[in-house]
């Protein structure tokens, strides 16, 4: 019989300084993500239809996928830290640009351009996590990460939706600082991590090779690309069915933080109980409460309903998305970690370029028939994270010798 894993708290004690400086600088970030949330507010109200909306996110998507691959592949050469202070700094720099646009044709490349610098700190801190702890604390260790986001996403959100309904000028300003911020304490703080030369990977199997040849982490990619693509209907669609049901933006803020109050009390306690399960089961089971959550939206239009929804999501947020994290770095040969964090990242920027501009074309013929979509993708992700789990893991890396 195997040795139990480590508890939650012997977890907690471990963690290792550089994972909690990660982890603060993420919040500091996350305080301050006012634009993306409440884009599509901004802009339906400076006179662009939802689709236009729509369209502005997707080119956000399309920036993100570009930034996942590069992202990684900075990671694994010049280091986590170096990486993610350049998307830091640069994402900044972008958002005052964002600003400043007057037209759509200026605000799409800038969408572009800011995911292409923001979303390249993904990787770089995934695969930090990965580095710092071993397999059986990465669960936790992902965890607070998202619970430091969360908690960020919680205090900024809310106050995002008081300050969208009274200037906007704030939001893009505000957000500019917070990144700028988190740059700076990568600089100072952070360890570089893993950094692998091109020259040392020798005879190893290319990152390419390794990710087309584990067929369960390519079902596992399948399956987040779909949940993904529901979850994208939060900054997209969600917002107009709030609205258009009679309430105000704050309500979506306030839904927003509650999605973020509830990770901060709940998800330390659940992972205790998922961390010591198959971790595609638990995949599969928060896919599913993703789906059956949004497809609620058929019939949640009450504030009371509309908490519901969120409560539901959030349970499932809770199971999967830990558990996920962990998944991806588990699989990861050690010279790639950050190229194998790209493609679990990927899926998220292929689902925020197809899911906006699938859901609010949708929505604009008949919003039922997008929450019943929603429905049946979570259950098309939990089918594909259980045949996931059914495929072996591949043969373990031979990397021995690294740089930190």
């Amino acid at each position: 019989m195997s040795e139990p894993g480590p508890t939650l708290r012997q977890n907690l004690r471990a963690m290792p300084p550089g994972a909690w400086v990660l982890f603060a600088g993420t919040f500091v970030n996350r305080v301050g993500t006012f634009v993306l949330p409440f884009l599509t507010l901004y802009l339906t109200r400076r006179g662009y239809s939802a689709p236009q909306a729509g369209v502005a996110i997707a080119c956000y998507g399309l920036g993100g996928l570009g930034a996942q691959a590069a992202g990684g592949l900075l990671a694994d050469r010049i280091g986590r830290r170096n990486t993610i202070a350049l998307a830091m700094l640069s994402a900044a720099a972008l958002t005052v640009a964002l600003w400043r646009a007057t037209s759509l044709a200026a605000i799409y490349p800038l969408m572009f351009a800011l995911a292409a610098a923001a979303e390249l700190h993904r990787p770089a801190s995934g695969a930090l996590i990965a580095d710092l702890l071993p397999t059986e604390r990465r669960v936790t260790a992902f965890t607070l990460y998202r619970l430091f986001v969360n908690v960020g996403w919680a205090a900024g959100l809310a106050l995002g939706g008081f300050l969208a309904e009274r200037s906007f000028t704030i939001l893009f300003l505000g957000d500019a600082a917070t990144s700028a911020a988190f740059g700076l304490i990568a600089l100072v703080l952070l360890p570089h991590g893993v950094r692998t030369a091109r020259h040392e990977e020798g005879d190893l199997p290319t990152a390419r090779r390794s990710i087309r040849e584990d067929r369960g982490f390519l079902l596992f990619l399948g399956a987040v690309l779909v949940t993904g693509m529901v979850y994208s209907q939060n900054v997209s669609t969600l917002p107009l069915h709030i609205t258009r049901a009679g309430h105000p933006a704050s309500t979506y803020g306030l839904l927003q933080s509650m999605n973020g109050l509830l990770i901060v009390v709940a998800e330390l306690p659940v992972i205790s109980w998922t961390q010591r399960r198959a971790k595609t089961s638990m995949i599969a089971l928060g896919e599913l409460l993703i789906g059956l959550a949004f497809m609620s939206l058929a019939i949640a239009r009450t504030v009371p309903a509309l908490v519901g929804m969120v409560t539901l999501w959030t349970i499932g947020e809770m199971i999967e998305s830990p558990v996920a994290s962990a998944f991806a770095a588990d699989r990861a040969p050690r010279h790639a970690r950050g190229r194998y964090q790209s493609a679990y990242g990927s899926m998220f920027g292929i689902a925020w370029m197809l899911g906006p501009v699938l859901g609010t074309s949708v929505y604009a013929l008949s919003p039922d028939a997008l929450w019943l979509a929603c429905g049946a993708a979570g259950v098309a992700a939990a089918a594909l994270a259980l045949a996931a789990g059914r495929r072996p893991h591949p043969a373990p890396d031979r990397v021995d010798a690294v740089t930190t």
